[in-house]
């Protein structure tokens, strides 16, 4: 049996269309998901949309609909996106569905009952987008922390959730687990802002608003939307408090939940809590992610008009352009830019310089030399060693990177493999050993040796830009596809007829590409 690996992204809020900043957590996801798919695991990739609340309520009435039309209609722009940039989940999930309901009531039920949830009355300042509560000290300039908007006085009768009982235990665990929180900025603030001075107990229900999923003994009162929205990640895989089901205890507890920085404390804090108090594993990493932010590094904000949209970037320079901007540019532990330009500068130099050019050079001497027939290597020279070797090593170096979730530097290790052999064309010269029939031999072992570096290159690829891998594949007119085929540097096989070559990525003018982009705008 294959080893089984569990991936979330957080689910997308069912408020408004997403952004590029929001549509980053699913490629990155998916390329940690491809790439273990890749390795032999059998992955479960779980993304989708967090559907009640009162910003949903609110936004549906100024659209003059129905909260769940509103919703339903949301729900499939996010999917339409995530399909535009090939994000391979596996099941995408929406809170709206009556099962994940049925559950999330009796999750309620059954912490209420053995005490963990009790019921007083809330007074405080209270952010509808983000659905929170927080004490004055917590307000930035007299503003929500998480999003610097107005924050209003809410008084009401609601349930609470006992965080403040868990805080110790909270501590404890955190301090056993290293990397229980990655990076390690990211559990340095969520324990010096909030679990050392102590966490408050959660008000865990509404009354002031109906969309939602009701108390199931108390039917004024809507859950809070986070407590719905975060076990997501256990009832679609099958978890029920009454009853042990095979699916869920087969990929659970998650391997990593992939979450933006600013809904850290939602899972670092509130989501163990919940969890130690079902008398569940905790999973296994939480890893707050990067933002991506506008070419001059503000946050994007449909107020500053500097919102990108990722069907607009896929549409100008295509699917994996925009993957490998989000996926290299954005690094481990740190913000990134884009914007247009940006964008445009990283296509010309790494996609057609570097990869596009190497695959089409190479393609294009095999056929002018040897009509398109690939012929195992003869007369290897120390000349070839640095490139072998390097080849070799890749799948080890990709390993080690994406095993610590450092995926830009993952790409880097292949694009180095590609630059190598841009190097190793000019070192060779194979136009010069065409001239002499004697160095035929030689000529046949240095195009194979490009043939398979790029082969090499290309089956780790597929996690990061599958269109483009399956591009390169398709030219190189091979099978050898796989994990286990670059062990050895013999995965092209000999007399096989390579395709014909065709350009992976064309170079932009950036000046007429801007000036189309901002025409259509």
């Amino acid at each position: 049996m294959k080893p089984t690996f569990y991936i979330t992204t957080s689910i997308f809020y069912a408020s408004a269309k997403p952004h590029i900043g929001n549509s980053y957590e699913g490629v990155l996801t998916d390329a940690i998901a491809r790439y273990k798919r890749l390795t032999g695991y059998d992955v479960q990739f779980h993304t989708g949309t967090d559907e009640h609340g009162e910003k949903v309520q609110q936004n549906a009435m100024k659209n003059g609909k129905q909260p769940q039309e509103y919703v339903d209609e949301i729900s499939l722009e996010v999917r339409r996106i995530l399909d535009l940039l090939n994000v391979s989940y596996d099941k995408f999930v929406r809170t709206s569905n009556l099962h994940h309901k049925e559950i999330v009531q009796k999750i309620f039920q059954k912490l209420y009952d053995q005490g963990d949830i009790y019921k007083g009355k809330y007074e405080g300042l209270y952010c509808t987008p983000c659905e929170s509560f927080f004490t004055e000290s917590q307000l930035v300039d007299g503003k929500c922390p998480d999003c610097g908007r107005e924050v209003k006085y809410a008084s009401e009768e609601a349930y609470f959730l006992k965080l403040s009982k868990y805080n110790e235990w909270l501590k404890d665990y955190i301090n056993d687990h290293p990397d229980f929180i990655e990076p390690e900025s990211r559990k340095n603030e969520i324990m010096n802002n909030f679990i050392i001075p102590g966490v408050q107990d959660l008000c865990i229900s509404r009354t002031s608003f109906d969309w939602g999923i009701k108390v199931p003994f108390d039917e004024k009162h809507v859950i809070y939307v986070w407590l719905d929205a975060l076990v997501n990640y256990i009832t679609f895989i099958g978890y029920d408090p009454e009853k042990s089901e095979i699916e869920f205890n087969k990929y659970w507890p998650a391997d990593v939940h992939v979450i933006g920085k600013d809904i850290l404390r939602f899972h670092t804090i509130y989501w163990p809590v919940i969890l130690h108090a079902l008398d569940l594993p905790m999973p296994k990493k939480i890893f707050g992610h990067p933002w991506v932010l506008f070419g001059d590094g503000e946050k994007m904000s449909k107020s500053k008009g500097n919102v990108i949209y990722a069907d607009e970037l896929v549409k100008h320079f295509g699917a994996d352009a925009v993957r490998y901007y989000l996926l290299h540019e954005i690094p481990y532990g740190h913000d990134g830019n884009i914007s247009y330009e940006l964008l445009i500068e990283r296509l010309n130099s790494d996609l057609a310089n570097v990869m596009g050019n190497l695959v089409n050079r190479t393609i294009t001497m095999a056929h002018k030399y040897f009509d398109g027939l690939v012929y195992e290597p003869t007369a290897i020279t120390d000349q070839d060693q640095q490139l072998i070797e390097m080849a070799k090593a890749l799948k080890g170096q990709v390993e080690n990177k994406m095993n610590d979730l450092k995926v830009a530097e993952a790409i880097d290790a292949i694009f180095e493999l590609y630059r190598r052999s841009n190097k190793y064309i000019d070192e060779t010269m194979p136009w010069v050993l065409a001239k002499d029939p004697e160095q035929t031999d030689r000529l046949k072992t240095v195009i194979y040796n490009l043939l398979e570096a790029i082969r090499i290159a290309t089956v780790f690829l597929q996690a990061f830009l599958p269109e483009t891998a399956d591009k390169i594949f398709k030219q190189l007119n091979t099978e050898n596809r796989g994990i286990d085929s670059v062990n050895d540097f013999t995965g092209m096989d000999g007399g096989i007829k390579l395709n014909t070559p065709e350009v992976l990525f064309a170079r932009v003018d950036k000046d007429e590409k801007l000036k189309e982009i901002y025409e259509v705008q």
